[in-house]
């Protein structure tokens, strides 16, 4: 019966606060709106907790103020005492048993179940959601790890400093602010004894805490750079195995790691200076009042229970006046963490929809490209002037020599960049006005590097739509050739088949394999526009030749974009476009560019068993 009526007390308390709510608005960039934007919504329960704990810290003082009056009834002699004060020992029993622990397990309670998981759950919702939403660049320029670290980081950092906030600063307020009221009800000459050390107290907390931010934020960088290149190193371990590179890629992690060192040695040395200084503060209180009393002595009115609720009350507020100091220094330590990840994760996003944005509607799927330029902000690469009409159904292939802009078109299709001239249509309907999620639905694409996810055959497949059935699944895979390969698959813990986990990156598999899901991925997700990036560059001829009537009935009634380097794959494509250093150079049918003998007669002329041997020129 108490079990179950503690679980729903738990479960209750667990749901106070709605931790995927949605963010307001973008981040702001200074840190105490910043604070605010991740605990928007949650501020009632905040408060909540906020009372409870004040009202446990103030108990603590009135069980020393009992303590006091229990030593002065006691000083009347044993039968006075039960005769005379058998109220004070009823309070103390109510007040030890009941009131005490029903508060003392209420702010627990929201401190472990309401605070904690649902505030760090909050906050890295929010901070996932924004990061989510950068471009491509913002990733391209960081180490994948690093901002994973820094998510964590800020999203717990903030939980520890809420959580402490709570637990420790307003429960230490209220201790103090008790502890004053029964300082100046036995004596007012013991008062401000009390002020003048809170205010040197004050004065070294506002010396120091700064200088701990500062030294923490530094810290929290260095620390963010060993996990960047760990899990850089880590994430393409193969290459330094192949590369014989292992010294090399330690010698770059130790120096992250003594960087990280320096900075913690730096955070170290200010704070044992800071614990040094606070243990000497802690010492005077409880002589200075203790002393103080005993010199007003009983000509001022100070009792022995005085002296002894005075003693018991400078004693606990040295132990929590550093408990509290050692707790700021902890809330300033993350403080500067949540600020350094805040300064990474939040800037405002490059690429997103116009205000009023709609749904792409594809109809036929016609593609133009529109006096189309980009060049990643240099001066050379990219494309430039591109003017392009892909008609509807058409099966379009590109070739060009490596760094000729095949994949900064289509890149600039699925609006990943911006073009920084001209503009790219689909049926009509300027990309850039349109939601990029409604754009990118309407576009299957099936890269040369294949994307993987560490999950189960059958999410990877499905990914692109999770409401496919599973006869929608093992057809797909059975299109791409992947159905008899992935029912042989095991992982590690005996997960088979379609449930078996494919690995990070999908590296439990060979490229052709890789391929191959991604084409069923591709073809289950069934867009009216797809794109083919090196689709079969992984694959070898026989599995080529075996899926290539899949492919072509994946491409029956669709506008399709082909990239390749190996010709023969886009031979039979009803028109061929050759890009040159960012520019159009020639176009048309695969017998029609043969017979110009330009440069796709020379890629064609070039051929090795079936692969382009491109001259770079």
């Amino acid at each position: 019966m108490i079990a179950r009526a503690y679980d729903r007390w738990i479960e209750w308390a667990a749901g106070l606060i709605e931790s995927v709510q949605p963010a307001d608005g973008p981040p702001p960039r200074t840190l105490w709106r910043f604070v605010g934007w991740c605990l928007k919504g949650s501020w009632p329960i905040l408060a909540l907790a906020t009372f409870i704990s004040a009202f446990t810290g103030a108990s603590e003082v009135l069980t020393m103020w009992l303590l006091g009056r229990a030593v002065d009834a006691a000083a009347t002699g044993w039968a006075a005492f039960w005769a005379d004060h058998a109220w004070l020992v009823i309070f103390s029993v109510v007040v030890m048993l009941i009131l005490r622990p029903i508060f003392f397990g209420a702010s627990a309670t929201f401190q472990a179940v309401v605070i904690s998981p649902s505030v760090f759950t909050l906050t890295l919702a929010r901070l996932h959601r924004w990061t989510l939403g950068h471009a491509v660049t913002f990733f391209d320029n960081d180490f994948a790890g690093r901002l994973a670290q820094k998510q964590m980081q800020a999203a717990r950092s903030l939980t520890e400093a809420v959580v402490e906030t709570v637990n420790a600063v307003l429960f230490g307020l209220a201790s103090v602010l008790g502890a004053a009221i029964l300082v100046g009800a036995v004596n007012l000459w013991l008062v401000p004894i009390l002020v003048l050390w809170f205010a040197a107290y004050a004065g070294f907390l506002w010396y120091f805490l700064p200088r701990i931010r500062a030294r923490s934020k530094e810290r929290a960088a260095a620390r963010a750079m060993v996990t960047g290149q760990v899990v850089d190193t880590i994430t393409n371990i193969k290459t330094v195995k192949l590369f014989a590179r292992a010294e090399h890629e330690d010698e770059a992690a130790l120096g992250a790691m003594r960087t990280f060192e320096d900075t913690a040695v730096r955070f170290g040395r200010v704070s044992a200076l800071f614990r040094l200084g606070l243990t000497f503060l802690a010492g005077i209180l409880p002589l200075a009042l203790v002393g103080a009393g005993l010199g007003i002595g009983t000509a001022g009115g100070v009792t022995a229970g005085d002296i002894a609720a005075m003693g018991a009350v400078a004693i606990r507020l040295s132990q929590m006046t550093g408990w509290i100091s050692f707790t700021l220094l902890a809330i300033y330590g993350h403080i500067g963490e949540v600020e350094d990840g805040m300064n990474t994760l939040t800037p405002p996003h490059t690429l997103t929809d116009a205000e009023g944005a709609t749904d792409l509607t594809v109809t036929e799927g016609e593609i133009v490209f529109d006096k189309v330029s980009f060049g990643y902000g240099r001066d050379v690469g990219g494309v430039s002037r591109i003017d392009l009409r892909v008609k509807p159904g058409e099966k379009l292939g590109i070739v060009g020599a490596s760094g000729a802009g095949k994949s900064t078109l289509v890149a600039l299709l699925l609006r990943l960049y911006d073009p920084e001239e001209g503009e790219v249509r689909i049926d009509g309907q300027n990309i850039a006005l349109v939601t990029q999620e409604s754009l990118r639905r309407a576009i299957g694409m099936v890269t040369q590097e294949t994307a993987m996810f560490n999950r189960t055959a059958r999410d990877n497949i499905i990914y692109g739509r999770p409401d496919a059935t599973e006869d929608d699944l093992i057809s797909a895979a059975e299109k791409a050739e992947a159905h008899e390969f992935i029912l042989d698959m095991k992982d590690h813990r005996g997960r088979a088949g379609y449930g078996a986990f494919l690995g990070e990156r999908g590296v439990k598999l060979s490229g052709g394999q890789r391929q191959r899901i991604a084409l069923a991925r591709a073809m289950i997700k069934d867009a009216p526009i797809l794109v083919l990036d090196e689709a079969t560059s992984a694959l070898d001829s026989e599995v080529e030749a075996a899926i290539q009537t899949a492919l072509d009935r994946a491409m029956e009634g669709k506008t399709v974009i082909a990239i390749a380097h190996r010709l023969s794959t886009i031979a039979d494509m009803d028109r061929i476009v050759v890009l040159d250093r960012g520019q159009i150079v020639e176009e048309g049918t695969h017998e029609e560019l043969l017979s110009r003998r330009g440069l796709y007669a020379r890629y064609w002329d070039r051929q090795s068993g079936g692969f382009a041997r491109e001259a770079a020129e």
